[in-house]
């Protein structure tokens, strides 16, 4: 019997986390981990007292026929990402790994080529996280080392800097 890789097994239980999540176009499970021990967690929903989107039966964003990507503003939730940061004492976080997981909620099945928003980017560079690694399927992920993120600046975009 072969044994699950130590990242697989981290990215199984954000996929897990991913399980509580409440969007209905998409839900994310995070967890945060250094030296091997598993530091907070974390999944997309509403702000704590707020309705949910699985709740009210519906999703702004979706209504409005907006691209992933775009507009979160007008999304009722919390990432995943976020969640799990807000949850982390920040000593913590210096040095670790974020294991992200992606579920699409209609089918349940797993999503792959994503990561982290821009938002959630800046989150992650101020956390001190140094890697976010991100389930493709269910064996193989994408490695981000958040050094690469603060050096390739994407949030300038086409700016001449």
């Amino acid at each position: 019997m072969e044994r699950k890789s130590k990242i697989n097994y981290y990215l199984d239980i954000a996929q897990t986390v991913a399980t509580r999540a409440t969007c209905l176009r998409k839900k994310y499970g995070a967890i945060i981990v250094r030296d091997d021990a598993i530091i907070s967690t974390g999944y997309n929903g509403a702000p704590r007292g707020r309705k949910n989107c699985c709740d009210l039966g519906f999703c702004l964003r979706q209504q409005m026929n907006i691209p992933r990507g775009e507009r979160y503003e007008l999304c009722r939730s919390v990432h995943s990402e976020a969640n799990a940061i807000i949850s982390a004492p920040r000593d913590l976080m210096l040095g670790a790994e974020l294991f992200l997981a992606c579920i699409d909620g209609e089918t349940g099945e797993l999503v792959g080529g994503t990561t982290s928003c821009q938002m959630c980017k800046r989150l992650v560079i101020n956390a001190g996280i140094d890697r976010v690694i991100v389930r493709e399927d269910a064996e193989n992920y994408t490695v981000y080392n958040v050094k690469d993120w603060i050096e390739n600046d994407d949030s300038l975009g086409t700016i001449g800097y």
